[in-house]
């Protein structure tokens, strides 16, 4: 059984999510802290509730979405685990980060690719990689069928989708992944979103401007 806690980190308020089992094994998805006092608190948590930190996952490349990658490194030894063709995007994010008049210690060490249908085993759980482009060339999402729940990333917001406008974006490619990937899910699956509140697949099918099922 999965538990999830949310934290929104960083002044793009940044969903970065620690999901852990009854064992205390946990991943870290989209480490965005930014600020010193938000390293702590995720650093905190895991050792307050005496959680073992086995992955890093990144659903994409996106400076808010990655400032903690080093972090979460030097402090567990964890290597980041993202799509292949994410990578320019994952290598840009200092400079992006920049233009933001933002600056962070970017990971520069070894990744570790995962593919379309690749499975990460957190103890008996299981999530699935779901390739999910169009706010990013490499996007992926993190699917587990048993509970009915999806870390979309930034593909998929209550009543919104993911950006288009930014280098690498694809409206197209990126409707085509909601109604390919996401929306093909069970109804009362629940999305656990890069910004802003949890929604539902069969709420959004319904009630999404963007993207209808």
């Amino acid at each position: 059984m999965l538990t999830i806690k949310k934290f929104p980190f960083n002044p793009l308020q940044e969903n970065t999510y620690v999901v852990y089992n009854e064992q205390s094994d946990c991943l870290i998805v989209d480490p965005g802290c930014y600020f010193e006092n938000e390293r702590n608190e995720l650093k905190q948590f895991i050792e307050q509730n005496g959680l073992r930190a086995k992955y890093l996952l990144n659903t994409h490349g996106h400076f808010d979405h990655v400032f903690g990658d080093q972090f979460v490194f030097t402090t567990w030894g964890l290597k980041p685990h993202l799509h292949e063709t994410e990578k320019p995007m994952f290598n840009m994010a200092l400079m992006a980060a920049q233009r933001w008049d933002m600056s962070f210690e970017p990971y520069s060490g070894d990744i570790i690719f995962l593919r379309e249908h690749d499975t990460i085993r957190l103890g008996t759980d299981e999530l699935s990689v779901l390739f999910t482009p169009g706010h990013s060339p490499g996007h992926i999402s993190f699917y587990c069928k048993e509970q009915n729940f999806v870390l979309s990333g930034d593909v998929l917001f209550r009543d919104s989708i993911g950006r288009t406008d930014l280098p690498g974006g694809d409206f197209k490619q990126l409707a085509e992944s909601i109604k390919t990937r996401l929306y093909v899910l069970p109804d009362e699956t629940i999305v656990y979103s890069g910004h802003g509140p949890e929604t539902r697949i069969g709420y959004e099918k319904k009630h999404n401007p963007f993207v209808l099922g």
